[in-house]
């Protein structure tokens, strides 16, 4: 063993006599040692952190005052032009909101801000001027448009009067006058549009247009004087003369006011506003030169406390490593030999011995508990090994049972044949014993016959035509009760076919039902029920004709025994219909005993009978329900009332969906039997 495995082995030694919680306080003492150290460094850090912060917390809450301000001026601003060009009552309100709104940042964030405390009054002086420049401009506005309603639109509706009376004065188009008249109303047209014009866009080509037109009207006034036939035409012409200066004075003077807005609007408004911006801008320099003054600070400081940081945390780890590596090896060696040893446990090899189980430490409590642990596996090996050959019995013994109980279904089903056998051999008996009666006495007869044919007397006409009448009734009989025996047996070998062997085609459902009907005629002479059977041609089925007579019958048999027991009187009913283009719906009912509930939620269930004493094994409904279900791909449900009589009604598609024999739907890989689940049983 070399030297650091050696001292490596005494130390763990050493340590193993410390119990571990110990062990893993010092580790956790000196975390705390660490954590307390960083903790005074980074609250010194903080607080020189804090101050840098705070400055430029309020650096950024002073540009988003100034900010605000400059974006409600230049909103105002906006709105001032949009005011002047379309004048509002709602512009004009939200003008003076958005006044109230600058002065109120101004007055009370401003003012209360560190930062702009000390320049708010200049910011107040040039915002202040900014405003009253929006009075002046409003009270100009009023000016203009006064002056735009009363020298140009004034005038101008009333020249179109006069243009509209020197017209109406004309007598004919062919007059001297007109000429001159329609040059005159075009440039009088001309001049609305462009004065129009000039007063909402300010072209100055507009306004020159307008007085290029005004000229052109004063210049055809006096031609169309001089043409004028009547003192009508001369009075309008004179009044028109003087409209026209007076439209020419007004329109001049509407120039000179909308020049003079526009002056106030550059010099007032857009230069106050320009110089607010300036303020504005010049003060969010000094801000960002007070951010960047106070984020050095916050980066020098952050940068400081990093390095003490990183530097005791680099010391301490140290530390704390070379602890936790001798602490880890006094742990994990011991665990290394306990998870050994487990393995082997786990492996199957319990002959290997559990290492230090002697420390007294909490590993070697471990120690002992697996050592127990392993003897405790061995007991257990012992158990194991008894009780894996009880389970092999148990199997043996399940499979069986389940071999038994597939033979008493098979039973059940043989059963219910052997019945048909028995009661339609009852039936063909009586039809083939008139027969052999009939023949007897038919060959009694014929010998009787032939004796009086042979005697010497000789044969009289009367004894010819009884024997021929005779025969001919005998012979009758006989095909009749012939015919009888041989549907009979046609009908029950049909059945019987169908029923031992489960093999797939088409049938007509009234067909079979008429067969199996047939072959249950036995039982119906035994008993006081009536059937009724309601089942429409031409329903063609492809699927198990035979595995539709053993529904049948089950279901027919288990009425008669249950639903009307003792020889009660009563009546089934059989009917079919279509359900949609794919299923049909059978309804089996009686008005026999009923069922309670109990015995309805166990009625379809294996070996479940309430007639145990009298021979019944619990299979019938059990079977009918195996074959509606998993052989016809169908749904059964079942609804019955205590004294009134019970019913099963089956939805089958027309064509079979389930397997080809029962059992092999009903049985997994492992032979036991799986029973299918109701698809709804109600009272």
């Amino acid at each position: 063993m070399s030297l650091a495995a050696m001292g490596r082995a005494r130390i763990v030694r050493l340590l193993r006599a410390v119990p571990i919680r110990w062990r893993i306080l010092s580790i956790a003492a000196l975390n705390s040692a660490v954590v307390i150290v960083l903790a005074a460094l980074i609250w010194n850090g903080a607080k020189v952190l804090g101050s840098a912060w705070d400055d430029v917390r309020q650096v950024r809450e002073s540009d988003k005052i100034l900010a605000l301000l400059e974006s409600e001026t230049s909103r105002l601003q906006n709105l001032i032009h949009r005011y002047i060009n379309q004048p509002s009552p709602d512009l004009f309100a939200e003008i003076l909101l958005l006044r109230e709104a600058v002065l109120g940042t101004l007055t009370t964030r401003a003012s209360t801000d560190p930062m702009l405390s000390g320049s708010v009054e200049e910011l107040e002086r040039v915002t202040v001027r900014f405003l009253d420049g929006f009075g002046e401009l409003r009270s100009l506005q009023t000016k203009i448009s006064k002056t735009y309603e009363e020298g140009v639109l004034g005038p101008a509706r009333d020249m179109a009067g006069l243009y509209s009376v020197i017209e109406g004065a004309t007598g004919h188009r062919d007059a001297q006058i007109w000429p001159p008249l329609g040059k005159s109303r075009e440039a009088f047209t001309a001049m609305l549009v462009a004065a129009n014009s000039y007063y909402l866009s300010l072209a100055p080509a507009s306004a020159d247009d307008a007085r290029r037109s005004t000229e052109t009207i004063e210049k055809t006034i006096p031609v169309m004087s001089e043409l004028a036939d009547n003192d009508l035409q001369r009075l309008a012409l004179q009044k028109l003369a003087t409209r026209t200066a007076a439209l020419r004075e007004g329109f001049s003077k509407l120039s000179d006011e909308l020049t003079n807005r526009t002056e106030l609007l550059r010099n007032t408004i857009d230069a106050s506003q320009a110089e607010t911006i300036g303020a504005i801008d010049g003060l969010s320099v000094k801000m960002r030169q007070r951010e960047q003054k106070a984020q050095m600070t916050f980066d020098r400081t952050l940068a400081d406390i990093s390095r003490r940081v990183l530097s005791i945390a680099v010391i301490f780890l140290g530390i704390i490593l070379s602890a936790g590596v001798l602490i880890a090896l006094s742990i994990r060696l011991p665990l290394q030999q306990i998870m050994s040893a487990m393995r082997a446990i786990a492996s199957g090899n319990y002959d290997r011995e559990v290492l230090g189980t002697e420390a007294r430490d909490e590993v070697g409590a471990m120690a002992r508990a697996v050592e127990v642990f392993r003897e405790n596996a061995i007991a257990k090996r012992k158990t194991e090994d008894e009780l894996r050959t009880s389970k092999e019995k148990a199997e043996s013994a399940l499979l069986e049972l389940n071999a038994a109980q597939r033979n008493l279904i098979d039973a059940e089903r043989l059963a219910a044949l052997g019945g048909l056998v028995a009661g339609v051999a009852h039936e063909v008996n009586n039809p083939i014993g008139i027969s052999l009666t009939v023949a007897s006495s038919l060959a009694r007869r014929a010998d009787i016959f032939d004796k009086e044919l042979k005697t010497s007397s000789g044969l009289r006409r009367s004894q010819l035509e009884e024997f021929v009448r005779a025969s001919r009734d005998a012979s009758q009989q006989l095909v009749a009760n012939l015919q009888r025996a041989g549907e009979l047996i046609q009908s029950f070998k049909q059945v019987a076919v169908d029923r031992s062997h489960a093999e797939r085609r088409q049938f007509i459902l009234n067909e079979a039902t008429d067969q199996i009907i047939a072959s249950l005629k036995p039982v119906l002479k035994r008993a006081p029920i009536e059937l009724a059977v309601d089942v429409p041609e031409g329903l063609l089925i492809d699927g198990y004709p035979g595995s539709y007579g053993q529904i049948l019958t089950n279901l027919f048999l288990n009425a008669a025994n249950h639903a009307f027991a003792d020889g009660r009187a009563g009546t089934i009913s059989i009917t079919a219909r279509s359900r949609g283009g794919d299923d049909i719906e059978i309804i089996f009912a009686d008005n026999g005993a009923g069922m309670s509930p109990e015995v309805q939620r166990q009625a379809f269930d294996p070996f479940f009978t309430t007639r145990r004493n009298e021979g019944g094994t619990g299979l019938g409904l059990h079977i009918v329900y195996n074959l509606v279900t998993q052989q016809l791909g169908g749904r059964m449900m079942l609804e019955s009332r205590v004294g009134q009589g019970t019913t099963f009604r089956i939805i089958m598609p027309r064509i079979a969906q389930g397997s080809k024999e029962l059992g092999g739907s009903d049985t997994e890989g492992d032979g036991t039997t799986q029973w299918p689940n109701r698809t709804m049983s109600s009272t």
